[in-house]
């Protein structure tokens, strides 16, 4: 099992790899700033989606949320 810090470090290099420093930052941004229910929203996710796909669902979600 990996620690809390690791799971973060690995998470942010995640998002930078596929969404670049900038977007992934906003990403952060936006999971922090409103109220968002990860589990919720996870369900609704198709497998095999890009990640450029799964950004705009979670991007729509929080609009409708």
């Amino acid at each position: 099992m990996i620690t809390d810090t690791e799971i973060k470090s690995k998470g942010v290099e995640v998002l930078a790899k596929y969404l670049g420093d900038v977007e992934a930052e906003r990403f952060i941004s936006l999971i922090q700033r409103e109220p968002f229910d990860y589990t919720k929203w996870r369900k609704k996710i198709a497998v095999g989606m890009s990640i450029e796909e799964v950004s705009k669902s979670a991007m729509e979600y929080r609009k409708n949320s």
